[in-house]
């Protein structure tokens, strides 16, 4: 496995940091594709936005790409152990830093903070950015959408936009229900707190409102963050881990309410495509997913809109993260055996 680093320009001229890991055989993202993908030897993206995946991949290509989209507090580096399983099956995996983490903080200002003005559809943007990079790098290659947490009302927008250039299916693994009354109040309060002390204010307000009732259920917990994992060794790598955990500010949770808002209302719903393969995977002791009960609703959700392969996991006894949980390896299994399934038939492994 090969893994590299870059930066892309997002569409307002922000620097966005990427990390990328690819089988030892494929190129690494940003090389330069092969003469005959420009002269039209290899599958092109059709009218519509999706690609055409008739042949077996390009030397130098993968089988397809998981475009990893990280939750909150958190980073890309998190998916390495991920993206060794992926590369195992001659997978890529490309995933970027969000606006105020990881790599592409640029300051300790930018720190846990998306935007000074409303940045919910810039986020989405990003991940296009992201996509366009993939497809000039491996222009046959068709992209998985994997999203956790924060990182699935990313993809879920995503997927409410019809933005399915190249894409072909989609995880949503730890995301939220509809959450009512109680996320437009959270936004007015932000909106308030932004006006008053600034958008990029670290608020520790919102962090109480809307994180700290997810550890109540674990009482009595051994860290704040206990709703995170069963894996006491996982939570605390992500509490020492100094690009982990931070407070964010009010403006990013301006983003946040309102993106979580957006992307369960019924027009998001119904804009979804309806043959685009979904999995929806979730522990089921999650707080975030209402202890599977919000999760569910949106799997019905999705079926009541027409999407035609909807596919919901509950892991039993799990918590947030299923990727660092004490069953991690089941859930990169199913996860990857769900991906190959949806591949295009030239695509899947003999």
């Amino acid at each position: 496995m090969k893994s590299t680093s870059t930066s892309l320009t997002a569409t307002d001229g922000k620097r966005l940091a990427v990390r990328s890991w690819v089988p030892d055989a494929v190129r690494v993202l940003g090389s330069p594709a092969p003469a005959s993908a420009s002269e039209g030897d290899e599958p092109r993206a059709a009218h519509d936005g999706a690609v055409r995946t008739d042949r077996v991949p390009a030397p130098g290509s993968p089988r397809a790409v998981v475009q990893v989209v990280h939750g909150m507090a958190e980073h890309s580096g998190r998916y390495r152990r991920f993206a060794a399983a992926a590369c195992a099956r001659g997978l890529a995996v490309v995933a970027d830093d969000h606006r105020g983490h990881g790599a592409t903080i640029d300051g300790d200002h930018e720190r846990g903070h998306t935007g000074d003005a409303a940045s919910w559809n810039q986020l989405l943007r990003d991940q296009d950015t992201v996509r366009d990079e993939i497809a000039r790098t491996w222009p046959d290659a068709p992209v998985i959408l994997l999203g956790h947490s924060w990182g699935s009302l990313i993809v879920r927008g995503c997927l409410a936009r019809c933005d399915r250039r190249r894409v072909v299916g989609a995880v949503v693994m730890g995301t939220a229900g509809d959450p009512g009354p109680a996320a437009r109040a959270g936004r007015l309060l932000a909106l308030a707190e932004a006006r008053a002390r600034g958008p990029r204010h670290p608020s520790s307000v919102l962090e109480s409102q809307v994180l700290t009732p997810y550890n109540a259920p674990f009482a009595p917990a051994r860290t704040v963050m206990d709703w995170l994992s069963r894996d006491a060794a996982e939570v605390s790598a992500y509490l020492a881990d100094p690009m982990c955990g931070f407070t964010c500010t009010a403006g990013f949770y301006r983003d946040l309410l309102a993106g979580g808002i957006a992307v369960n209302a019924r027009r998001a719903f119904d804009s979804v495509p309806r043959d685009l393969p979904l999995l929806i995977v979730s522990g089921s002791e999650d707080p975030v997913g209402g202890a599977g009960k919000g999760v569910s609703r949106v799997a019905t959700r999705m079926r009541r809109a027409g999407v035609h392969d909807v596919t919901l996991r509950l892991y039993p006894g799990a918590r947030h993260e299923l990727l660092h949980e004490t069953n991690r390896e089941e859930v990169t299994h199913d996860l990857l055996a769900w991906v190959e399934q949806h591949l295009p038939e030239q695509r899947r492994a003999a």
